[in-house]
């Protein structure tokens, strides 16, 4: 999708001051506030005002019920993201591989919004007593007020809301019914105003994002297990990605990541002792790393570590990318749980530029996009949000790593209840590198209720739990349909509904090896039972195919992911998280790893590069062109190679169950070196 002449993206301003020195919590005070909320667009338009496009409100608040008016004093941290200029050229040349190594001050200057427009905002907002603060990209303005002021400057009325408990899922915790602010309004400014902003973001503190992490199924007694065996039983450590993806020669080579700076964003609270638990004590990493992590809250921060908000993100984020660059610092950037916070938290990576690579992995489907637009929100112009700090950090060189997700090709099905094909969202950007799953070959079992699961998998595969449905008595489930569709469990993939094909994927598509394209697949789940779901008409059943034909068709935007590495929690990892019990447990997987794994990767390439590596997409979609490729394509066709839809084509370097295939780091650390 284009705007304005180049792809979606937006722009905000907002000067931070980003001090924070050693280890522990630094405060980053440019956006330091609490989340807003959003209201249904009035009938008409305020006298000389426009609507500006607002974040995911009205969509948040769907199956809430509204208590009252939210009261006047109560206090909020709302983002203004500005529209960048002339972007366009730095669309195609970021895709193209050109990135510029651009110092903040430069981006600004050139792409960020003029001063002239950043001074009439924050003037008009201060009438209101609406404090700003200004990003130094010139893309995101921060502003600090109470409900009754921001209602009054956005003519909007917030409510109170009590939202649902949503329950408990793939071995995660029920999260607990929220009380919250809202509106389902979109926002006015002045008609002067309206045209620099391209969203406001904030005007509800909902928590919409998920987690990309994900268990063994409820029974399985061996995923406990701590102690490595001959099989796998979820018991993984870094060291072992590092050897299943060839980094040992890297490690030998003298490289562990000095002088690099890891930066992990999260939406729950972290504690740095987790994490130096899990290297000294758990791994026995030596010499003891201490000192490395600073962790930056963003708009005030998600509030102290929790089980039910997500912690045990932020722990194994920290805990995996930290220990396969061992020699390399941390930067954590923790942001409330809300469409503001986790936009302030990448432009806060990338407006203080000292994370050489990023990583993430929070997210939610393109489908609750659309449908947010549908009800009243603003789905391109908030995913154009994202966009922007992602482009930033490119032009910066900084790498960024996104987790696609956990639940095959269908990521909707668990934020909003429909069956239909959908990919996740951010990574869908194409300025970030999407990271998808696969599944380990070798013998998996485990004991499941007194009964023994065991499996062979014979090569490397894409991650889709299809798998382990034949086994659906030992879990407890009367039909093998009926545990298909309980347990939708794989590496995110597929194709953008937003987002067009990137530069560096036309060029594979012109030779064939990636979309838009012939794609090949198996559908075992056929969506049925369509109706109308948040405004959108949409499946909300399955049908079931025990052994479905490979099938054919066409796919067109971005497609997901870019690579692949294990995710399938059967050849899992060890999680240490001091909030669970035991807290230190094995059986856990999820793109969730991949993403920081790659992300500590990445800090030991960049060592081996001597300089920032970027956006890997556009260099590594080239690579597995070469004849040396340092990518194993998983282009074998059928039942054994998907990700409960989409499946290999052989001949195809690219497929959207799991990208160019796993890598071997080393052959890429001397590519991009």
């Amino acid at each position: 999708m284009k705007l304005s002449g180049g792809r979606r993206i937006a722009g905000l301003v907002i000067a931070a001051v980003l001090g924070a020195a050693g280890v522990g919590v630094a405060a980053l005070e440019a956006p330091s506030f609490e989340a807003s909320s959003f209201v249904a667009a009035p009938s008409s338009a305020p006298t000389g005002e426009v609507a500006v496009a607002q974040g995911l409100g009205p969509i948040a608040l769907k199956n809430a019920t509204a208590t009252g008016a939210t009261p006047a004093a109560t206090r909020e941290i709302v983002s203004f993201i500005l529209r960048g200029r002339n972007l366009f050229n730095l669309e195609s040349a970021v895709e193209g591989g050109h990135s510029p190594d651009m110092t903040v001050a430069q981006f600004a200057a050139r792409y960020g919004q003029t001063a002239a427009a950043i001074t009439a905002l924050q003037s008009y907002l201060s009438k209101y007593g609406i404090a700003t603060s200004v990003y130094p990209d010139g893309l995101d303005v921060t502003a600090s007020g109470t409900a009754a002021q921001f209602d009054s400057a956005l003519s909007v009325q917030q409510q109170q809301y009590k939202v649902p408990a949503t329950p408990a899922r793939n071995g995660l915790a029920t999260i607990a019914a929220q009380q919250v602010h809202g509106t389902t309004q979109n926002p006015y400014l002045p008609a002067s105003l309206g045209p620099s902003v391209l969203a406001i973001l904030g005007l509800t503190n909902y928590a919409p994002f998920s987690t990309d992490l994900i268990h063994t199924p409820k029974g399985v007694i061996a995923a406990n297990s701590v102690t490595p065996s001959s099989t796998y039983t979820g018991n993984l450590t870094p060291a072992d990605f590092a050897k299943n993806y060839d980094l040992a020669p890297v490690y030998t080579s003298g490289i562990t990541g000095q002088g690099q700076t890891i930066g992990v964003v999260t939406l729950a609270g972290f504690d740095p002792n987790a994490a130096y638990y899990f290297w000294n004590t758990v791994l026995r990493m030596t010499p003891k790393q201490q000192n490395r992590i600073t962790v930056y809250n963003i708009d005030n921060g998600p509030g102290a570590p929790s089980e039910a908000a997500g912690s045990a993100e932020s722990d194994l984020d920290v805990e995996q990318s930290g220990a396969l660059a061992p020699g390399a610092r941390v930067t954590v950037y923790q942001a409330p749980n809300s469409d503001s916070g986790y936009a302030d938290a990448f432009f806060a990576a990338a407006s203080q530029n000292l994370a050489d690579t990023v990583s993430s992995s929070w997210g939610e489907s393109e489908t609750l996009l659309q449908a947010s637009a549908v009800t009243g929100g603003a789905a391109p112009a908030y995913a154009q949000a994202f966009d922007e700090a992602f482009l930033e950090l490119a032009a910066q060189g900084q790498s960024t790593f996104v987790a696609a997700g956990d639940a095959g090709a269908y990521d909707a099905s668990g934020d909003i209840g429909t069956t239909n094909l959908s990919v996740n969202d951010p990574d869908d950007s194409p300025f970030v590198t999407s990271v998808g799953g696969t599944t380990l070959s070798g013998t998996i079992t485990a004991d499941v209720r007194g009964a023994t699961v065991k499996a062979t998998i014979g090569a490397q595969r894409t991650w889709g739990w299809d798998w382990l449905w034949p086994d659906y008595a030992k879990f407890g489930y009367s039909t093998e349909a009926s545990f298909a569709a309980a347990v939708v469990a794989g590496g995110g993939g597929g194709y953008s509904s937003f987002e067009p094909v990137p530069l560096y994927q036309e060029t594979l598509a012109q030779q064939g090896a990636a979309n838009p394209g012939s794609y090949s697949a198996v559908q075992y789940l056929t969506p049925t039972g369509y109706g109308t779901v948040d405004g959108l008409y949409l499946p909300t059943q399955w049908t079931f195919a025990t052994a479905p034909a490979v099938q054919h068709g066409e796919g067109t935007g971005r497609g997901l992911p870019d690579l692949a590495v294990d995710a399938d929690p059967f050849t899992g990892y060890l999680l240490y998280d001091p909030l669970a019990a035991p807290a230190l447990q094995g059986g856990w997987g999820g793109t969730s790893f991949g993403a920081p794994q790659l992300n500590g990767a990445a800090a030991l390439i960049d060592q081996v590069a001597g300089h920032r590596t970027g956006l890997w997409n556009p260099a590594i979609y080239g690579f597995a062109m070469s004849a040396r490729s340092p990518f194993t394509p998983l282009s074998a066709q059928g039942r054994s190679n998907d990700n409960l839809y989409y499946t290999g084509t052989p001949g195809q370097v690219f497929n959207p169950g799991s990208g160019l295939g796993y890598p071997n780091l080393d052959k890429l650390a001397g590519d991009f070196g």
